[in-house]
């Protein structure tokens, strides 16, 4: 069989918000594939990106965003010019520039929920800035969709992983400073960093439009991964029920984001 080479397979990628822990991490999964795939990545944070030129390139995976910052009445404008017309902005321009294909991060958080399940019969109703930002730039790259330009949107729950910030930072200093943690048996949808990786570059193997939900194979119980990461830095952390009836009746949202289930439907979500 003749082997097909290198500039004939090669697909070129940019990333498009250098920095981006989700993006640094995926040009590094992607090293191995350099046969088949160049990647590159654009910093954001400068004006001057739009005079970059993105032909010749067949993927725009557009990660960058704002997170992981505390909402106010200050900075609520910037979610959407960040999160919404940013990203709009580079589709429009990838779009033009004949690119074949924009993968869109987005997030569970379009949900609005901090505890349920979420089925293809749930409707986003976005309760934060980030949410509804993500929400709305999603509902302007699905009308940018084209034969010629597909849309890939992507919803990942809480990513964990080495370095990873949010909810997961809390967790492990948690696990490296406290002698105890709550035993709450709940479920969670959770995805490591490298397998959300892997399901992004099969997205763009198979140039798969739409909207996906990765998660790992397995919910997570809060408690367990605290515990696990505790024995990963040599500690023990003793789980005790001491605190469940308040955790319970407390309602305060990092409460239930971090001890209420909250889970993509494994049946119907795939």
């Amino acid at each position: 069989m003749k082997q097909m080479g290198v500039c004939e397979a090669m697909k070129k990628i940019l990333i498009t918000g250098a920095g981006s822990y989700i993006g640094m991490q995926f040009e590094q999964y992607m090293q191995p594939f350099s046969e088949a795939y160049a990647v590159d990545t654009l910093d954001m944070l400068n004006e001057n990106w739009i005079e970059f030129d993105l032909s010749g390139y067949d993927i725009v995976y557009h990660v960058a965003g704002i997170a992981h910052q505390k909402e106010t009445a200050k900075n609520a404008a910037r979610y959407y010019q960040v999160n919404r017309d940013l990203a709009v902005a580079v589709a429009k321009r990838a779009k033009e520039a004949g690119v074949r294909q924009f993968v869109f991060l987005s997030s569970m958080s379009v949900y609005g929920m901090r505890t349920g399940v979420i089925t293809p019969d749930t409707v986003p109703s976005p309760i934060s800035h980030y949410g509804r930002s993500k929400l709305e730039a999603e509902e302007l790259l699905k009308k940018m969709e084209t034969e010629t330009f597909l849309v890939s949107i992507v919803r990942p729950p809480m990513v964990y992983g080495e370095g990873c910030k949010g909810n997961y930072q809390l967790l492990k200093k948690f696990a490296l400073k406290s002698p105890i943690f709550p035993n709450i048996r709940n479920r969670r949808s959770m995805i490591r960093i490298d397998r959300l990786c892997a399901y992004i570059k099969k997205l763009m193997d198979h140039e798969n439009r739409g909207c996906f939900f990765p998660q790992d194979p397995e919910y997570v119980c809060t408690s367990d991964m605290v515990v696990q990461l505790a024995k990963q830095a040599g500690r023990n952390i003793r789980l005790t029920k001491i605190f469940n009836p308040l955790i319970r009746i407390l309602k305060i949202p990092v409460i239930e984001k971090v001890f209420g289930d909250l889970i993509y439907d494994n049946a119907t979500m795939q």
